[in-house]
């Protein structure tokens, strides 16, 4: 039977096997948001590869790719509020890796560092942050508490090469026992409210009152003083003698009788008896 191949042909194709498999192995692809991490026998490079095309040396050198992408991490917790209520919370927090650290928490710390590093120190900032505030400080100022996370992980995290860039205060959660001692408080809150608005309405009904009682008194003041300005003795006299009717009144006294002047006419023109 005749050979298909002879062994030199087989020989060549193998070489070129091995050679395209080796020069595809020394080619390396860092994906965008990524950085590479070189490691030549085991040993940790201190520079990091970039997006981009590199080469690296096959079967000596290895690239470990690192996220550095913006990562979110959910985690929930315990800490003490400052008036030592148990505060259950759920944090959402976007974190990243320093590119120019990636080699350094490779080679310190490995892939896993978010369970290593990131979740103990969300769960010790959280306790420093919350025992600066009661339980109800803790609700009504969540920016406060949430800018104060975000400070106290930088402060830890930093050097290493890891930055938070927010984080999200999901939920607050307390005793049984504490909601409703907080809704009684409320709902004792709302009816003094209630309590001081009605009575601020009603001064200020009873301000409103005065006010128009002393206006009107005032006006009426005003009006008599111009009234009793206005009228003189010739304004009197003249009153007197257009509301007269002409008659003389007729009025006798027992000390001293008012002559009857209505006879006078006929009294004046008869004769003296006397005469």
């Amino acid at each position: 039977m005749k050979k298909i191949f002879s062994a030199k042909t087989i020989l060549i194709i193998v070489i070129l096997l091995i050679a395209v498999l080796i020069a595809a192995s020394s080619i390396v692809i860092v994906q965008a948001g990524h950085t590479g991490v070189v490691v030549t026998l085991g040993k940790v490079e201190d520079t990091v590869l970039q997006e981009g095309l590199h080469f690296k040396i096959p079967l000596i050198q290895e690239v470990v790719m690192i996220d550095n992408r913006i990562t979110k991490l959910e985690v929930d917790t315990e800490a003490f509020s400052k008036d030592l209520q148990t505060v259950s919370t759920t944090l959402a927090i976007n974190y990243r890796v320093d590119t120019s650290k990636s080699y350094s928490i490779y080679k310190n710390i490995g892939r896993d560092y978010e369970t290593v590093l990131v979740v103990p120190a969300v769960n010790e900032v959280l306790k420093s942050t919350t025992a600066l505030y009661t339980a109800e400080e803790s609700v009504t100022n969540r920016s406060l508490v949430s800018d104060g996370l975000i400070e106290g992980l930088n402060s830890k995290l930093n050097e290493i090469g890891l930055f938070v860039t927010d984080v999200n205060i999901i939920n607050f959660d307390f005793s049984d026992a504490y909601i409703t001692a907080i809704e009684e408080k409320q709902v004792a809150q709302q009816q003094l409210l209630k309590a001081e608005t009605e009575k601020q309405t009603a001064i200020t009904n009873a301000e409103a009152e005065a006010e128009a009682t002393r206006i009107r008194a005032e006006a009426e003041a005003e009006a008599n003083r111009i009234l009793s300005e206005s009228i003189t003795p010739e304004l009197v006299e003249y009153n007197k003698i257009e509301k007269w009717d002409g008659q003389l009144p007729m009025v006798s006294g027992e000390a001293s009788p008012i002559i009857d002047m209505s006879g006078a006419s006929a009294f004046s023109g008869g004769s003296n008896p006397a005469q």
